[in-house]
């Protein structure tokens, strides 16, 4: 009978579902694959994807709300975000690259 180390499963599931990296210059925050919130962060998470969708809805409130739910913590979100600064273009390019790392069910490649 073989045996399966939990660690050796934890890092399978980090490798495939890991977070994507945001370096911002002066920190780098993690942006946490749905799969790794609790069910309370996800369900947040779908509301705001699904309030995107909706006529004139206030993009850049909704995108930096979603990104708040996935970052690693509120003060590594409150530093992309201030470092965002309100592009509204930049804003949906890194939570179009979050999404597309998380589709994957890969962690999106980081600059290091």
């Amino acid at each position: 009978m073989s045996t399966i180390m939990l660690d050796d499963i934890r890092a399978a599931a980090e490798r495939k579902y890991g977070s994507t990296n945001i370096d911002t210059g002066t920190r780098t925050v993690k942006l946490l694959n749905p799969l790794r919130l609790g069910k309370k962060q996800r369900d947040a998470l779908m509301a705001v994807q699904d309030k995107l969708n909706a006529e004139g809805a206030d993009q850049e409130a909704l995108l930096a709300e979603a990104l708040t739910l996935v970052a690693e913590s509120p003060t590594a979100a409150k530093a992309l975000l201030a470092s965002i600064g309100g592009d509204l273009a930049v804003l949906v390019e890194v939570f179009s690259r979050y999404t597309e790392g998380t589709q994957a069910g890969e962690a999106s490649p980081s600059a290091d």
